[in-house]
């Protein structure tokens, strides 16, 4: 399926090219398919006097950086957070996912593991280091949703292996492992292939006792810090954004609903640029000093938009109220396929879930059990719900996720130098082709 330029220098033209902002500008886009990166068409043709060897006419289709999903916990049958398997069985698996995913329009993704048994972290997020692909949606490496969350928001996860964090740091290496948890130059160079980009992030409630102590030296080594699953008072979030929180996990759900006294981790999306004064902290619900950090920066929020998790209505106020911040992501779990008939599916632990079109129940039961729902659907009820352009859809699951995990000068974007990544899409975002590194990997079949 991967086509190549006689000189492997690609132009697309035609096109609506995605900008940052989440407009489109009518404009050709010219890719190395030796390096796979995203061309300057005037450096290549002034100073290094080449050009295309091959045109695509794409037909006023539109043009995007592929897409990024930050929390998703398996697809096509395979779980993420699964330790059955030994290192190349569990390599095949996240390999599988990756090369059926593009036809969703994702070239990127960040595996999720959810809370499990300590002695498993350190293996499991070991095997998830960022791994490029030319043939394949790109690893961005791990999300850690958990343990250390609040009992009453732990959602699915089990209670019996959710954690405290008393000795701070020292707790979250221990969990995790020192070498999952090294500088983020150290981390990322750990394997071979130094092209890689990626991110690590940590789902954690910060009123958790000693959690809170562990942000500002977490977010030091360039991990992603999320408030979620979390009973925060307001003061508590604002003192963990303060501390280097940059992210709020699904924002509305796990959490405590928005209310006019307190409006709790929600509020975060309304509260002022910057605080200037720290906030009130009782000792029992943050770390024993109640010293502010530093300034205060509204975080990143990830939403599921799927239009079972969320009323469209609570989607509409959120993105209104701070739309640089929005992030799609699917929480999916291994049963996301397109191609997934409803009925009854095998889950795990002698369970079984039953699907009936975007909802998956525990089967017999009236108990939701996660999404199925993909990333490109997502994207398309964003724009829907909100009643903003797809463009700006679009932009919350490429450029925003991108810059959430400060990787926005490689993924999520058509700058020259960035990965060409990319996905054409019809006038209602329904993917037609995806491309990795500029050549084509998935074309949607007539």
């Amino acid at each position: 399926m991967n086509t190549s330029s006689p000189n492997g220098i690609l132009c697309f033209t035609n096109c609506l090219l995605l900008q940052e902002d989440g407009t489109f500008r009518k404009k050709d886009l010219w890719v190395d398919q030796v390096t796979g990166r995203i061309l300057d068409p005037q450096d290549t043709f002034f100073v290094r006097t080449e050009r295309p060897g091959e045109v695509i006419d794409l037909q006023g289709s539109i043009l995007s950086p592929g897409l990024i999903d930050i929390q998703i916990n398996g697809a096509y049958g395979f779980d993420f957070s699964s330790q059955d398997h030994d290192d190349e069985a569990y390599m095949e698996g996240l390999k599988m996912v990756s090369s059926k995913i593009v036809e969703t329009g994702v070239t990127s993704l960040m595996p999720t593991v959810v809370t499990q048994d300590k002695a498993l972290y350190p293996k499991a997020l070991q095997r998830l280091h960022p791994l490029p692909s030319r043939t394949s949606a790109s690893l961005l490496g791990w999300h850690a949703e958990g343990p250390f969350l609040e009992m009453s928001k732990r959602g699915a996860h089990s209670p019996s292996w959710l954690a405290t964090a008393p000795e701070g740091l020292r707790t979250f290496e221990a969990m995790y492992g020192t070498s999952n948890l090294a500088s983020d130059p150290e981390w990322r160079n750990a394997r071979a292939d130094t092209d890689a980009v990626g991110g690590r992030i940590i789902t954690l409630a910060p009123e958790v006792e000693g959690v809170m102590g562990a942000v500002e030296e977490l977010a030091g080594k360039g991990i992603v810090v999320s408030i979620g699953h979390s009973t925060a008072i307001s003061a508590v979030a604002v003192e963990a954004a303060k501390r280097g929180a940059t992210l709020i996990t699904h924002l509305f759900n796990a959490m405590p609903q928005l209310h006019h006294r307190d409006p709790a981790i929600i509020g975060l999306l309304g509260a002022p640029a910057y605080l200037n004064r720290p906030p009130a902290i009782e000792a029992s619900s943050a770390s024993p000093s109640s010293a502010s950090k530093g300034q205060f920066k509204r975080p990143f929020y990830s939403i599921i938009a799927d239009g079972v998790h969320l009323h469209p209505y609570s989607v509409k106020m959120a993105y209104s109220t701070f739309p640089e911040g929005c992030i799609l992501i699917t929480d999916a779990l291994h049963i996301l396929d397109p191609h997934l008939k409803d009925g009854v599916h095998e889950w795990h632990h002698g369970k079984r879930l039953f699907k009936e079109g975007d909802k998956l129940y525990v089967d017999g039961t009236t108990t939701l059990a996660g999404t199925c729902v993909p990333l490109d659907k997502c994207v398309r009820n964003l724009a829907s719900f909100t009643e903003i352009s797809l463009g700006e859809a679009l932009k919350c699951a490429s450029f925003n996720p991108a810059k959430c995990l400060n990787i926005e000068g490689r993924k999520g974007t058509l700058r020259p130098g960035a990965d060409a990544d990319l996905v054409v899409l019809d006038n209602d975002g329904v993917p037609q082709s995806t491309w990795i590194k500029g050549k084509r990997v998935w074309t949607r079949s007539v």
